[in-house]
């Protein structure tokens, strides 16, 4: 054994235990393990990084920006309420339909896409049934995995298997020529999963990266502080006495204890060929005008005194004052105060909050008690949390600038939420074309990915870039980008054929069928470690070498080398689908372990007896 090939099974068995013991974050322990192969001379720097622009990689990443979409537009909770509907509420039954759900999808499209448009969905079901997403999220996984075998453009390693055998001189696969396999393959793992799901999947709320922010949503603000049915809306008469008035000199805070929250008015730019109206946040310059629509906030006894003085039109309170304080630009949340916060024995008139911030305070929420009346003379003690409305982009500069506050919640999440109320049906159609694409193969897959979630931005069903950004799991993608040159510093120093070689000659005294149980087990045991499309690719000349020389059918060994580099369970490396809902869902190395090494075994039984029954020898 050369000393470049022993270093390489030294780095790997480092790198398993690594993470195994868990006591290193997954994406830094790829990245030391990438940067040992280079120092080491196994790997040149091109190939060290050529995960980095690895196709499957990118495709991650777009679907992320694919999946925010879903979730933002609601798309997700409509799709989860509707299988809570069909499933009547009984968790049991929302997990085998959810699972044929997967299948069904994942058979027309990559396992990664699946997983990555499922998880917004299975997250929104979790959280509406108050059951930890991470009893979902893994079988998710599972399922989608073995959805590759459903059909041929179901996964990679089918379309590398059927090139392998075209290009030998013998039939390509049909499209739907695996899909026996498949199904016996999704009734074995979905009946596992439904055995083992109160045994071995965890349990535990908190393990689940839930956003805890979405308890403190704007609605949910509105309605704790009793805002409702205070929001008016008042019109400027063009003879009104308030024209041309600043709201600095109006002072309505102190004279009437009204808060303007913000001014609807025609746009007097361009060519007005249709009425177009904008709502502006309204701020100590902003100015009044002929025929805007003011929307004030206060007691109705207040909005008559100031309606009257001003000789306005009462145009009546304001239904769904939800809807008026939250929207693509607008929204509310709730701030506290920090223990050395300037803030601390000012009253609201002094902070001069307005023009320093341009937010309003609207209440004050003292120890359980919300005031909201009478704002400007009471000062403000630590503990109290001040409710402020005004631009998203306001709140968001609040939580990053000022030390004297704490914002609660996501205001960044609630602000994208708002930002794509109304577009779930776009992000359906935009996901359905996606799909299409996926299946028709118009595109190569990551470039009909990568369509999708450029659709997704410019439809606005993602506030902008920044939070396409945001929602990437950039640790899942250097997990998988680090650890797909694995399979080349494998390949360079011989690991992958010592290892063949030696099982393929251990086990042909046995026949065709004992040298296909080691053909599957050798690929199931790397595609652990490395993707299946690299462990197909590996494999499958050896299946088919295996298979010429003893003179037996090629399509039996590569239909398994494609099952195999498929089982993808027992880590959480062995496919992207795990390094995705690894972190969604808490997950840590040893539960795939303890869950995916059965199913490993349950699947091996399966497919040695469905493989040459439905692929004879």
């Amino acid at each position: 054994m050369n000393v470049q090939l022993t270093l390489t099974f030294l780095i790997l068995g480092a790198t398993i235990f690594a993470f195994v013991t868990n006591k290193i974050r997954a994406d830094l322990v790829a990245i030391v393990s990438l940067l040992a192969f280079v120092i080491m001379d196994i790997l040149t720097p091109s190939e060290a990084l050529a995960g980095f622009s690895n196709s499957v990689v990118l495709m991650i990443a777009g679907l992320f920006v694919v999946g925010a979409g879903i979730l933002r537009t609601g798309l997700a909770g409509m799709a989860g309420q509707l299988l809570l509907k069909w499933s009547g509420n009984s968790e049991l039954k929302l997990f085998v339909l959810l699972l044929i759900i997967v299948g069904s999808v994942g058979a027309f499209m990559s396992n990664t896409g699946t997983v990555a448009l499922m998880m917004p969905i299975v997250v929104s079901i979790a959280i509406s049934m108050k059951v930890s997403p991470s009893k979902f999220l893994l079988p998710l996984s599972y399922v989608a995995s073995l959805s590759g075998l459903m059909t041929l453009i179901a996964s990679p390693t089918n379309l590398i298997v059927s090139q392998l055998l075209v290009d030998r001189g013998y039939n390509k696969l049909g499209f739907f020529e695996v899909t026996p396999i498949g199904i016996v393959g999704m009734i074995a793992g979905i009946s596992y999963l439904v055995l083992v799901r109160n045994i071995l999947l965890p349990k535990d709320q908190n393990r689940t990266q839930t956003n805890e922010g979405y308890k403190l949503s704007p609605k949910k603000i509105i309605k704790q502080y009793d805002l409702n049915n205070r929001l008016f809306k008042i019109s400027v008469p063009e003879e009104s006495p308030i024209i041309e008035t600043s709201l600095a000199e109006l002072k309505l805070p102190a004279k009437y204890m009204l808060c303007m929250m913000k001014i609807h008015r025609k746009s007097q730019e361009g060519i007005n060929l249709l009425p177009m109206t904008y709502q502006e946040m309204a701020g100590p310059t902003s100015v009044i005008h002929a025929k805007d629509e003011l929307y004030v906030q206060g007691e109705i006894e207040d909005i008559r005194r100031f309606v009257e003085d001003y000789h306005l039109e009462m145009q009546g309170l304001v239904e769904g004052e939800a809807d008026e304080l939250v929207s693509k630009h607008l929204g509310i949340a709730e701030v506290l105060l920090t223990p050395n916060s300037s803030f601390i024995n000012e009253t609201v008139s002094s902070l001069g909050f307005r023009e320093k911030y341009n937010l309003n305070i609207i209440g004050i929420n003292r120890k359980g008690g919300y005031k909201l009346q009478d704002m400007v003379s009471h000062k403000l003690k630590f503990g109290d949390a001040i409710l402020v409305q005004g631009a998203w982009d306001e709140i968001l500069l609040l939580a990053r600038e000022t030390q004297d506050v704490v914002v609660v919640g996501q205001p960044k999440e609630h602000a994208s939420v708002a930002a794509a109320t109304g577009k779930a049906g776009i992000a359906g159609i935009i996901m359905l074309f996606m799909i299409i694409l996926m299946a028709f193969e118009v595109f190569p897959a990551v470039i009909s990915v990568m369509i999708g979630a450029v659709l997704m931005i410019l439809t606005g069903c993602l506030r902008n870039m920044e939070d396409a950004y945001s929602n990437m799991n950039f640790e899942s993608i250097v997990l998988v980008a680090a650890m797909l040159p694995m399979a080349t510093a494998l390949e360079k120093t011989g690991g992958m054929t010592i290892l063949s070689d030696g099982i393929i000659n251990a086990l042909g005294g046995f026949g065709p069928y004992g040298v296909l149980i080691g053909v599957y087990i050798l690929t199931a045991i790397f595609g652990q470690f490395i993707s299946n499309t690299a462990t197909a690719v590996l494999f499958a000349p050896i299946a088919m070498s295996a298979a010429i020389a003893m003179e037996v059918s090629p399509t039996t060994f590569m239909i398994a080398v494609a099952v195999a580099a498929s089982m993808a369970f027992a880590t959480p490396i062995a496919s992207p689908t795990n390094a995705l809902v690894m972190t969604a869902g808490g997950y840590k190395f040893m539960d795939f372990v303890r869950i995916g090494v059965p199913l490993q075994l349950v699947m091996f039984i399966v497919m040695m007896i469905a493989i040459p029954f439905f692929f004879p020898f």
